[in-house]
């Protein structure tokens, strides 16, 4: 019987019972679609956290302190004082795959003005922090050298703060706030930044000389941490190699002893964050896929009772020269269209449901063509495995007790 023949038996006989056929395929289709749905929103979330990762520049590079232990706890890094300015020195001069770095120091408290107060945080670095970091400047200007060198009392302030200390739209430039008891001058208004990848409002921030934070707000000696930029991505590892050489030496540590600081770089959060996302992603499509199961049992028990109320179509088939060859393929052909044809329909579904949620959590959205192609060829793989055996039983009837059958 020719391929052409075979589709056009099983359309006629899905076309009979048309309710029935879609009943079986929805459990394809939900198996499809879930799996379609939960591969697209891993991949796009992985592309979501990574460029949020990469808009602090894949090149970043942070050095803190390390923890301290004592009498066997680790008590933390707060008290730890390994870090000054003069590291940052030391690196800029020694370290030739570094293109900018600078000391950072940070501190908690109220940003006021006038009667307007607002909880935030204010950080302190050098005049090329921000470039380092990745702020844009709305308005106004940066702090410059100079006033790094005088502890000036001026600032930048992020979108979040404007919106909650300036609320009836007042021009921020030039107006004088508090942090704390200090006053800053406001010099420039940061671009929007949204959320990082953990959630944290970055636009929620004041940016100051570190002296100013550092003499004037906290009164501190050290600085909490070091931020850096490689000369290209590239030469990260190369980079963190050359920082650790360069602390190591200035803080006089000896062989084998352990480091008072810690290296970390954007591309190692990068790299944790994909490892995390795409086992979640495969744990949960490795879920969706349980309903796949369901589906081809589904597909199975309704072929059962197809050979059952078609035993003496099968028989008269049989006797007008059907060979057992020629019953088995049409009935592993019903299946198998039966399932390709929830595999289509489960497929769109996914892809619109993940388009649907990316929209609405602001994810790009991501299809992965192998992740259609294989749920395809397990859409074939399902109709054939699940419709053998009721097929094979088709194939194996007896053509004149089928002829014979009530």
């Amino acid at each position: 019987m020719s391929f052409f023949n075979l589709l056009k038996i099983a359309g006629k006989a899905l076309l009979l019972n048309k309710t029935r056929a879609l009943l079986t395929m929805l459990g394809i289709i939900i198996g499809i679609a879930s799996v379609i749905a939960m591969v697209s929103l891993g991949k796009s979330s992985s592309q979501s956290i990574s460029e949020q990762i990469s808009s602090s520049g894949t090149n970043l590079i942070m050095v803190m302190r390390a923890s301290r232990r004592q009498a066997g706890v680790n008590i933390g890094s707060g008290s730890v004082q390994s870090l000054r300015a003069t590291d940052v020195d030391a690196i800029l001069k020694q370290a030739p795959k570094i293109s900018m770095a600078s000391p950072s120091v940070n501190a908690s408290g109220q940003i006021i003005y006038g009667p307007n107060n607002w909880p935030g945080s204010i950080q302190g670095g050098n005049a090329d922090f921000l470039t380092i970091r990745r702020y844009e400047i709305a308005s106004g200007s940066n702090f410059t050298a100079q006033d790094v060198n005088n502890s000036a009392k001026v600032c930048l302030v992020g979108q979040t703060v404007v919106e909650n200390i300036f609320p009836d739209g007042e021009e921020p430039l030039g107006k004088i706030i508090r942090f704390g008891k200090i006053p800053l001058k406001i010099v420039g208004i940061l671009e929007s930044k949204g959320q990082n990848q953990m959630g944290q409002d970055q636009d929620d921030i004041v940016i100051a000389p570190y002296t100013t934070v550092q003499k004037r707000i906290l009164a501190i000696p050290y600085i909490h941490s070091i931020v850096a930029s490689a000369v290209s991505e590239p030469e990260v590892a190369a980079a963190v190699r050359e920082i650790e050489e360069i602390l190591r030496k200035t803080h006089r540590i000896k062989a084998g002893a352990a480091d008072d600081f810690q290296v970390r770089t954007q591309q190692e959060m990068l790299q944790m964050m994909d490892s995390v996302s795409g086992f979640l992603t495969v744990l949960l499509a490795a879920i969706a896929s349980i309903s796949l199961v369901v589906g081809g049992i589904g597909i199975m028990n309704i072929m059962y009772v197809t050979v059952t109320e078609r035993t003496r179509e099968i028989g008269l088939r049989m006797s007008i020269g059907a060979k057992n060859k020629d019953i088995l393929m049409q009935f592993l052909f019903e299946s198998t269209i039966l399932s390709l044809i929830g595999g289509v329909i489960g497929i769109l579904l996914g892809l619109a449901l993940s388009y649907l949620a990316s929209s609405m959590l602001h994810w790009p959205f991501t299809v992965g063509l192998g992740s259609v192609t294989i749920s395809f060829l397990v859409c074939a793989f399902t109709g054939i495995f699940f419709g053998w055996y009721p097929a094979r039983k088709a194939a194996s009837l007896d053509p004149i007790n089928a002829l014979h059958y009530e």
